[in-house]
């Protein structure tokens, strides 16, 4: 009898899983290549390396990944063959048969080196600027083909096609911003290069690309009257003023007017008998001997400074009938006093000053005013000797109205001394670029200091120029002082000062004193007030050259007598583009024009456009250059002259390039 519900056999049950075998393969190298594997398949086995099998069940997913780098023979990871998906590295296998997979690996590509060659260091924006592009597999690899595209800022050149590794670029004329840009190729490889190379870039050095500056000369509107008495030097006491050597320099660099007997000397200083109160003077500077063999032997204008703080027995304040018999026994001399100034910066206590109430503006009125006061007494001595006053703007703050007003109409000029710079705190940039400016604003403020004293148009009369007010360093020897000095004659110019004198011409050394910072552009490791070279005798200063060499300071008085002519007018020359290193100044000059324009760019030329109003032409243009590449010939101990350029007639506009750190006078006839 059977069982109820019996039956079925013995051999009923699940059939086993279905398997697949997944083979994992390589490619360059065939071997050896380390395969990330998950799951581990039937047998638990995971990663492998090339080659390997694995079984799984089938309906398996298995994610395969490869390394980027075979870590065998160099080559990089390419390309999967044999997956259901493959995304870069990574192969996704769906196990449903027995599949084979391969990691293809190649050599790595070449990323080559691209060079990026400017034709010019420093361009125009008006000009087009040529580029080399140059790009190089190395040794060994072929020579990359494809092509180039240029960038700078919003500029974007065309593609340009590589020919045997290099292309030329010509970046057209307005496109690249002013400035230092840099230039920027790319390189993208051809079908024939994109096995061997991937796509590369390259940078330029900086390109100096300056706005086109144009000087533009207005001759319709004549300005002050140019006077030739602005090349003026002072002299001192202390210095032999018989020097063979004296006048043929001064007469060279174009000097016209000398200030007599020295700053602070003034008011210690007696004429008669060639004496200080506190010092004493070179012997041979008698003032007969200062006349005969240096004013009159070089025919120069001359200017007194009438001792207002000490009277000849040193015991009590100036006298002006001392200041009066010193004008008068100059008639006598055969020398007609042109300017006679009451004292030496008496607003200063550092001047000697006798008085009861020592460096007092309302003393110091009282003493020029009145029928017994300096300005009547010179007057009556020699009326054709002119009468001032000494003034400082703004400090002390009482002084000039004090001054200005007290003795007003008694007279004729003011005088004006000006040091921008403190020692130890000169600045290249600054003296450059601002210092010889600020003198205009000086003179603008004593302008109108003068107007509110009922005085206006009362001429100034600058007496002494510097760069810095005392110990003056390496800066007074450089071209950065020339510079100053070139800028400061075309303000007086401008601002129709009748008169001045630098201190000063010989006779003030000041050796290693002063500042010789390598923080400031020069040669020298010594310093001097002279802006003429007192010669090897002079030890402290021996490296200035012979004596009578012209410093850079003195090449800018010499560059500025072809435009201080008597009879001439100042224009106005107006600057567009480069404002900053780009200043310019103009006067008729013979029925024609002359500029004195400046590029105080210390390192990039600058081009510039000169134009005249009603001008189209002229029938000789003679340019004369003194520049830092000039001046640095010092180093040498060569201190060279300007360079004169005669170029001929020429249409105008005219166009120059201007020396780094240069002076250039421009005759237009």
């Amino acid at each position: 009898m059977s069982a109820c519900g019996g039956g079925g056999n013995s051999g009923g049950g699940t059939p086993p899983p279905t398997t697949f075998v997944l083979t994992v393969n390589s490619a360059d190298p065939a071997s050896g290549v380390a395969i990330t594997v998950a799951p581990a398949d039937n047998n638990s086995a995971g990663n492998g390396s090339t080659a390997f099998t694995r079984t799984y069940n089938q309906a398996t997913t298995v994610t395969l990944t490869a390394p980027n780098a075979s870590g065998t023979n160099g080559t990089v990871f390419s390309s999967w063959t044999g997956c259901t998906t493959a995304t870069g590295a990574t192969c996704t296998v769906l196990v449903d048969a027995n599949t084979t997979v391969t990691a293809t690996y190649v050599a790595p590509l070449i990323k080559p080196t691209v060079t990026v060659t400017p034709g010019a260091a420093s361009i125009a924006r008006s000009q087009s600027l040529q580029v080399t592009v140059a790009v190089s597999g190395g040794a060994g690899n072929p020579t990359p083909t494809g092509s180039v595209t240029l960038t700078s800022g919003s500029y974007t050149s065309s593609a340009i096609t590589l020919a045997s590794g290099s292309a030329t670029v010509t970046v057209p004329a307005e496109s690249l911003a002013s400035g230092t840009p840099t230039l920027t190729a790319t390189y993208t490889p051809d079908a024939a290069s994109s096995t061997v190379y991937t796509s590369a870039t390259g940078t330029s050095q900086a390109v100096t690309v300056n706005l086109q500056t144009a000087v533009a000369v207005n001759q319709a509107l004549a300005g002050p009257p140019v006077t030739d008495q602005l090349l003026g030097m002072n002299m001192a006491a202390w210095y032999d003023p018989t020097t063979p050597a004296v006048v043929p320099a001064f007469q060279a660099a174009g000097i016209k007017a000398l200030r007599w007997p020295g700053g602070s000397w003034s008011d210690d200083y007696h004429w008669t008998n060639n004496t200080l109160c506190n010092g004493t003077p070179n012997s041979n500077a008698t003032y007969p001997q200062f006349v005969n063999d240096l004013a009159l032997a070089g025919s120069f204008d001359v200017a007194l400074t009438a001792d207002y703080g000490t009277n000849s027995t040193c015991n009590g304040p100036g006298d002006p009938a001392e200041a009066a018999a010193w004008v008068a026994d100059s008639l006598k001399l055969g020398l007609t006093v042109s300017h006679m100034t009451v004292g030496n910066e008496e607003y200063g206590s550092w001047e000697t000053d006798m008085h009861p109430k020592p460096n007092d503006g309302p003393t110091y009125a009282a003493a020029t005013a009145g029928a017994t006061g300096y300005y009547a007494q010179i007057k009556a001595a020699s009326p054709s000797t002119l009468v001032g006053v000494s003034v400082s703007p703004g400090s002390p703050a009482a002084w000039d109205p004090a001054v200005l007003s007290g003795a007003k109409g008694f007279y004729d000029f003011v005088e004006l001394h000006y040091y921008p710079q403190a020692p130890g705190a000169e600045s290249d940039a600054y003296l450059v670029q601002q210092a010889a400016q600020g003198l205009t604003t000086t003179i603008n403020q004593l302008k109108a200091e003068l107007a509110t004293a009922g005085a206006a148009n009362t001429p100034i009369y600058v007496g002494e120029i510097g760069s810095v007010y005392t110990n003056p360093g390496k800066q007074s020897m450089s071209i950065t002082q020339g510079l100053y000095a070139g800028q400061m004659l075309g303000e007086m110019m401008n601002d129709g000062v009748v008169r001045s004198t630098w201190w000063i011409g010989f006779g003030n050394c000041n050796g290693t004193a002063g500042n010789i910072s390598s923080s400031l552009y020069g040669w020298q490791s010594f310093g001097g007030y002279n802006i003429f070279a007192d010669g090897p005798t002079d030890t402290g200063c021996a490296g200035a050259g012979p004596i009578g060499t012209m410093s850079p300071t003195a090449r800018a008085f010499q560059l500025f007598s072809n435009i201080a002519v008597n009879g001439e007018n100042a224009l106005t020359a107006t600057v567009a583009g480069e404002t900053t290193d780009v200043v310019a100044y103009a006067a008729t000059h013979s029925g024609g024009t002359a500029l004195f324009v400046f590029n105080r760019n210390q390192t990039t030329p600058e081009p510039v456009t000169i134009s005249l109003s009603g001008t189209n032409s002229s029938k000789g243009v003679t340019v004369i250059t003194y520049s830092k590449a000039i001046y640095d010939q010092s180093q040498n101990n060569v201190w060279a002259p300007p360079t004169t350029t005669t170029m001929g007639a020429q249409s105008l506009p005219l166009t120059l390039t201007l020396d780094p750190w240069s002076m250039n006078v421009v005759l237009i006839q």
